[in-house]
Order: structure tokens, then C-alpha cells, then sequence
């Protein structure tokens, strides 16, 4: 049984403390917030732009703190949830790391890449597990994908393309300050470069063009480089301008004998198109936004129960995937093709 504080109560830590509900191998026994109303169970103002909107909630044997040092001090507490604003997470995740107990963080686990090696650093020497809450790969859509390379199913992986576009967040005032939230790169495509990372292993370098808003890449291509130069790999996100574009999200991906087709608006159900010219939509399990972050806290707190790392979640892996925005980032500013 893996008792869980969370931190922060926002939208993303409501999403969380709900699917733990439905882990049988973990239970929410601590909670951490500044905000007093949400201590004592309203999260009414809680909202986001998908998923269930905020209510009372009956917070009966929780123990609820107004600072990470008393939460940390709980003994009953053995891993802690970051749900923290992305700046803050870096601090927060070494604090609760130091004070030896297993973490899971939110997506990106930092802005800054000296944030993510201190994670990653200090997660070595306390030898406890951090773990980043990336859910792509908890989607069916891309559990499919995930489990088709894993499994050889139709062969050798040879590429793919990779989509995530919305409309500019005008609600978002930070959206793109880089030192808040990052932009579109660490905050949208960065489930993408996880994603990549995590099917294709570490490129050797990235070719990206696109626009800039200020010194913030807003929208851009990219093209992922590998030692195997028959790995093509690509991916195009950001934001336009005109607001009813809606979000959209979806994949290609090659492998020897198939081709795995994903768009949002197809109802994000995969399609395989076989190399003897079939076209077939498997029967994926049917989720809704809870119950794929349901599955990310079974993965978490399994790997927390065995103190075994989890393939998916990994720091590590996280990392990467943080340092590939970041040399995108430079390929965007630069024109030129750079080196990891």
C-alpha cells in the first residue's frame, strides 16, 4: 500500500487525488495547499478544460497541511505527489526526495535542465524512485503503439509523425513565460518528445523551424535525427492564432508490416493499415480523463511498492525528453541543426 501526500490542489492535483480513489494499492492520507477552503474540502473554484469541474469534497481522515516541511514530517506519509505550478517543481520534488520519500511529479517535471539533473541527482543518492507524471503513454491510443514496439508486433519501428496544435491559450497569462510555464514546447509538446523518447530512444541531434512569439518558439517542425538513418521521425506543435481551431493531437507511425494511424477527431481510435492491405481498428479499452490517470497511479505506486523504476515514468527518461524542447528550442532561435 503506497499512502500518498499530494501537493498543491489544483486542477491536475484534484485529477490525481480522484484516480487514487480507484487504486486499490494506494490511499491518499495527506494533503498539502495554501489556499484554506481547499484544506477543508472546497474545490468548487477548481476547474480545467477537460475532465470533471471542482465540488465539495469529504476529506474525512486526511490530513491536510499548509506547508510541504509539515506534510514531509508525516511519517504516514512514504511518496508525495507534486502538483505544484512547473516552476516550483524542482524545489519541491528534492525536498520530498531528501526527506526519503518516493515522488511523482507533474509534467514537465522542470523548466530548466539544472532543475531536472538536481531531480535526477537527487532521487541517486537518496535511493528513492522519482517518477514523472507524463500520461501519453496511459492513453489507449498510445498504449497501443507503446505496446506494438515492445512486442515486435509488426515489426521493426521505422518512424513516425507526431501532432499537437491548439488554438493560443489567451487565458493563460504565462503561457508563454518561460521562467512560469515554457510555452507551447514544455508545456504541449513535451508529450510528444517524452513519447518519441520513449519509443525510439535518445536522437543525436533535431532540425526544427518555426515561429517565434518574442524569444518563444510558438509553432514548429521538427525533425529527429538518429545513429539509424532509416529512423525518420518528425513532429509539428504549437499554437495559431485563430481561436476556433480546435486542439488536436494524433500520430503516424511506421513499422515494417503496419502503419498506425491516431487523430483526435477521429475519436483518437487508432487505425492499422496492413502490408496486406487491410485496414483495422482494434478494440482498445474505453476510458474516460480519470481512469487514464488511474492507470498512471497504478503504474506509480507498483513501482513504488517493488522500488522497481518504471519504464514510462522514469526521471531519466523525463529528462531527456526535457532536454530535447530545450535543444528544439535552440534549433528554432538558431536555423541550424544541433547536436544532443
Amino acid at each position: 500500500m503506497a499512502n500518498v501526500g499530494i501537493v498543491g490542489i489544483g486542477f491536475m492535483g484534484m485529477m490525481h487525488y480522484l484516480a487514487y480513489q480507484k487504486v486499490a494499492g494506494a490511499k491518499v492520507v495527506a494533503i498539502c495547499e495554501k489556499l484554506p477552503e481547499r484544506l477543508r474540502g472546497d474545490w468548487t473554484k477548481i476547474k480545467g478544460n477537460f475532465g470533471p469541474q471542482g465540488t465539495m469534497m469529504d476529506l474525512s481522515g486526511v490530513a491536510a497541511y499548509d506547508s510541504l516541511e509539515k506534510l514531509l514530517a508525516d511519517r504516514n506519509v512514504d511518496m508525495v505527489d507534486v502538483c505544484l505550478p512547473p516552476a516550483a517543481h524542482g524545489v519541491n520534488a528534492v525536498a520530498a526526495l531528501d526527506a526519503g520519500k518516493n515522488v511523482l511529479c507533474e509534467k514537465p517535471m522542470a523548466l530548466t535542465l539544472a532543475d531536472a539533473e538536481a531531480m535526477v541527482a537527487a532521487a541517486k543518492r537518496n535511493n528513492k524512485l522519482l517518477m514523472i507524471g507524463h500520461v501519453l503513454p496511459f492513453f489507449p491510443s498510445h498504449a497501443f503503439v507503446y505496446d506494438a514496439m515492445k512486442t515486435n508486433r509488426y515489426g521493426k519501428l521505422l518512424g513516425g509523425h507526431f501532432n499537437r496544435v491548439i488554438s493560443d491559450p489567451t487565458w493563460l497569462t504565462d503561457f508563454y513565460d518561460m521562467n512560469k510555464i515554457g510555452g507551447p514546447l514544455l508545456d504541449l509538446h513535451i508529450h510528444d518528445a517524452h513519447f518519441i523518447r520513449l519509443l525510439f530512444g535518445m536522437p543525436k541531434a533535431v532540425q526544427s523551424v518555426g515561429r517565434m512569439r518574442g524569444d518563444v518558439p510558438e509553432y514548429f517542425n521538427t525533425q529527429f535525427l538518429f545513429d539509424d538513418k532509416n529512423l525518420v521521425v518528425t513532429s509539428t506543435s504549437g499554437c495559431i492564432m485563430q481561436q476556433g481551431r480546435p486542439f488536436t493531437h494524433g500520430y503516424e507511425v511506421h513499422f515494417e508490416k503496419a502503419t498506425l494511424l491516431c487523430e483526435s477527431f477521429s475519436g483518437v481510435v487508432p487505425t492499422v493499415l496492413t502490408a496486406e492491405g487491410k485496414v483495422e481498428k482494434p478494440e482498445l479499452p474505453q476510458l474516460d480523463e480519470v481512469g487514464i490517470f488511474t492507470n498512471e497511479m497504478i503504474e506509480a505506486t507498483t513501482s513504488a511498492a517493488n522500488n522497481k523504476p518504471s519504464a514510462m515514468l522514469d526521471g531519466i527518461l523525463a529528462r531527456d525528453a526535457l532536454l530535447l524542447c530545450h535543444k528544439e528550442m535552440e534549433a528554432v532561435r538558431s536555423r541550424e541543426r544541433v547536436t544532443i
